[in-house]
């Protein structure tokens, strides 16, 4: 039940309000003017905040400016009988959630109030998400900030991450940060170190096998794939997987997709994948023998092209 202050210098408006938004479950609490609001919030706190904007002492747009300093988290919505465009714009610029002009609808202010205790509530979901994240992270330097940041930017898409670095850096601490820094956290993070997988066991750890698929597979078994759906698959040390293995890969990911080991039925997961590798895929991506054999093919292209033209 999130907490509304409601700070108006009209008495019947106040009450109006605070009825009206009690009646929609609201636990609110009410001030008549924004020195008594600021008081109320040190004393209380608040999930959102409805206030006027013109009122003796303090007035509206002071007080959105201490919330924003004090508890930048908490929505505030301005409501005046004096709305300009400039005043709007003003407090918007301010950090306003919202600007209502009165007389406004009950139904008005209904959604606005509600839209804001949904934001804050998400804002405060995020706040424990990040502090999940990072509990595990120890690091002050301008380089680990860095990391963070760039954490908090990809943390809650959809996006395959890779992560790169030397044995012992903490990528796996990484991938569990991107995991409970999503919208995923309450799902599966499923980890596989990929160099502990024999290269013929690989195909059945990640999508499982139906009984009789092979010697002693007396029962079926789901994959990693499958055991992640919802939440996240992490491969650690993905460079060990083989070759062959690389193309059902790619149509797992691309397709969402694949079929167990002996099985004939499609499998549909939703898995965001967060891999990791301490070697440098992109110099041996470049001096792999079969790029290699490409690069030699488009230098002699050109060649035969002109041979042909000769003739």
């Amino acid at each position: 039940m999130a907490r509304v202050l409601v700070v108006d210098d009209e008495v019947n408006l106040r009450k109006v309000l605070a009825a009206m938004l009690r009646k929609e479950g609201y636990d609110v609490s009410v001030a008549a003017d924004g020195e008594q609001a600021l008081m109320d919030l040190e004393k209380n706190g608040a999930d959102v905040v409805v206030t006027d904007l013109v009122m003796p002492k303090v007035g509206g747009m002071e007080l959105l400016k201490n919330v924003n300093s004090s508890a930048p988290d908490v929505p505030v919505i301005i409501i005046t009988a004096h709305g300009t465009v400039d005043s709007a714009v003003e407090a918007i610029k301010l950090g306003a959630f919202d600007y209502i002009t009165k007389p406004f609808e009950q139904a008005e202010i209904q959604a606005v109030v509600a839209k804001a205790a949904r934001t804050h509530a998400a804002n405060q979901q995020n706040v424990k998400a990040d502090g999940r994240a990072r509990a595990s992270i120890i690091g002050h330097s301008p380089q680990m900030q860095d990391i963070f940041k760039i954490i908090d930017k990809v943390a809650d898409t959809p996006s395959t991450v890779l992560i790169t670095g030397e044995s012992g850096t903490g990528k796996e601490l990484i991938a569990t940060a991107l995991h409970d820094g999503s919208a995923r956290r309450d799902k599966p993070l499923i980890k596989i170190n990929c160099a502990a997988i024999p290269k013929d066991l690989m195909e059945s750890e990640l999508f499982g096998y139906e009984r009789g698929a092979f010697t002693g597979a007396v029962t079926s078994k789901p994959g990693r794939f499958e055991l992640a759906d919802g939440g996240t698959l992490f491969l650690d040390e993905i460079a060990e997987i083989p070759v062959e293995m690389q193309v059902k890969l790619l149509r797992a990911l691309q397709e969402s997709e694949f079929e167990r080991v002996g099985g004939i039925k499609t499998t549909r997961v939703d898995v965001r994948l967060v891999a990791a590798t301490n070697r440098d895929l992109h110099k041996e991506v470049e001096s792999s023998p079969a790029r290699g054999a490409l690069h030699r093919e488009v230098q002699q292209a050109p060649q035969q092209e002109d041979r042909r033209g000769e003739r």
